[in-house]
């Protein structure tokens, strides 16, 4: 409730787009040793729409492999990246790093971008292009949504998905088709000063339900392509991220 009546409060004029100049990169980390140089590749050679420079905030969330060797490695091949490194003393959680990343974010907008090899950093234009065309403050990238290529899924996989974006749609009052996608462009200003607490699964549904409460903030969607893993490890992640999902709709809207 607090939140809700700190924004009822700010001016219009306050949620004017900001000059665009810098996008803040938030990746959170977590035993990708072995792959965090190739998503690190792909994020380095999109050339962004329009100039705007790149701010890359790697978060190590206590990895039990040399993700800070392959990381450290990687920023010393690479000296005119702009990469900021933090490391969690203990893992705390998918959330607590992106909470983190958020915090230390300099560019205007700030975008969410998993370490794995699931979504396409050369799609960042795509999301950008509301935002640079003056209407929108967040941005989601839609797997369902558009004619990008996506690996098929099992049904009930996708079916569960479907299923907790509809009950975040019921109690926020949106009309999203992809709630729980990675890709999520954000006004950094404006996600820095939400009381975001989730420090495990469940940032997805918690931020959705906070911006959504709002006043006047421009919410947009944009198809993406999705490039899964296996389904094996999907099956495993998926349940538990689908459980915990659930819980924090019902926990934002029925006790916020």
């Amino acid at each position: 409730m607090k939140t809700r009546q700190v924004w009822q409060t700010i001016p219009l004029e306050d949620l004017l787009m900001p000059i665009f100049s810098k996008l803040s990169i938030i990746i959170p980390a977590y035993n990708e040793e072995r792959t965090i140089h190739l998503i690190l590749d792909k994020v380095r050679d999109v050339q962004l729409t329009g100039g705007i420079e790149k701010e890359l905030i790697i978060v190590n969330d206590c990895s039990s492999d040399d993700t800070e060797g392959a990381i450290q490695r990687y920023r010393a091949a690479n000296p005119e990246l702009n990469i900021q490194y933090h490391a969690h003393p203990v893992n705390q959680g998918k959330g607590a790093a992106l909470h983190t990343g958020i915090s230390k974010a300099i560019g205007e907008y700030l975008i969410i971008q998993d370490a794995d090899l699931e979504y396409d950093p050369e799609e960042y234009n795509d999301l950008l292009k509301p935002v640079l065309s003056g209407f929108a403050d967040v941005v989601y990238g839609s797997r369902f949504q558009g004619s990008k290529p996506h690996r098929i899924l099992f049904f009930w996989h996708t079916l569960g998905n479907k299923f907790l974006t509809t009950l975040s749609n019921i109690f926020t009052n949106l009309n999203l088709t992809d709630m729980e996608t990675c890709y999520k462009l954000f006004r950094t200003d404006l996600i820095q000063v939400l009381m975001l607490t989730v420090k495990r699964f469940g940032f997805e549904p918690e931020v959705t339900s906070l911006f959504s409460r709002i006043n006047d903030v421009r919410i947009y969607e944009v198809g993406i392509s999705y490039y899964v893993l296996t389904y094996v490890l999907v099956k495993k992640i998926g349940l538990k991220v689908g459980v915990r999902s659930h819980y924090c709709i019902l926990k934002f809207v029925l006790w916020a």
